[in-house]
C-alpha cells in the first residue's frame, strides 16, 4: 500500500498554514487549518489510488477517481 512520506505529510501541514513551534517540536493549527490538511491529505490519497489504476489499466477507474477532486 502506497502512503504518503513523512516530507509529504510536513509539505502538506505547512501548506494548509499549521505552524511549527520549535520549542514544542509540534504542529499548531485551528480548524480551519485541519479542515484544508484533511483536503490536502484527500487530494494526495485520490491521486496515489488514481496512479495504481492507471499502472492496472485501468484507466475509466482511474477517470472516475480524478472525476472525485470536484465534489
Amino acid at each position: 500500500m502506497m502512503t504518503p512520506k513523512q516530507d509529504e505529510i510536513i509539505e502538506m501541514a505547512r501548506q494548509a498554514g499549521m505552524a511549527y513551534e520549535d520549542k514544542l517540536e509540534v504542529y499548531v493549527a485551528n480548524i480551519d487549518d485541519l479542515q484544508d490538511f484533511a483536503k490536502l491529505v484527500a487530494e494526495k490519497e485520490r491521486e496515489m489510488c488514481a496512479k495504481i489504476c492507471e499502472d492496472l489499466e485501468l484507466p475509466f477507474v482511474a477517470d472516475a477517481i480524478h472525476a472525485r477532486k470536484n465534489k
